[in-house]
């Protein structure tokens, strides 16, 4: 039974899209690793035993996010304790928000 699977993709999305651009090549990258790790999304199941398995792991209950507040994070926002969950369905949001960024961008 898989409790919570990391999405490693989803949070080098995440920093590129929190991170300005070429923010990472500049100046210093031990800070800006740092930012990017600070950050990271997991994807979650919603049941008890995932809740049971992130709270064992990370120290803290899950905290969901949306699509659309992941995209919105800013690089001033304070640092996360904890990873953030995000719903198998909310990362599809978030996976087709990010292209038409990319594409329009």
């Amino acid at each position: 039974m898989r409790t919570f699977t990391p999405f490693v993709g989803l949070a080098a999305l995440a920093a590129a899209a929190i991170l300005p651009a070429g923010a990472v090549s500049a100046g210093d990258p031990g800070k800006d690793a740092s930012l990017a790790s600070a950050r990271a999304v997991l994807i979650c199941d919603t049941d008890e035993a995932t809740r049971r398995a992130f709270i064992r792991q990370h120290g803290a209950p899950p905290v969901f996010v949306t699509a659309r507040e992941a995209l919105s994070v800013r690089p001033s926002d304070p640092a996360w304790n904890a990873p953030r969950c995000m719903t198998a369905r909310e990362h599809v949001r978030y996976r087709e928000a990010a292209a038409t960024y990319a594409a329009v961008r």
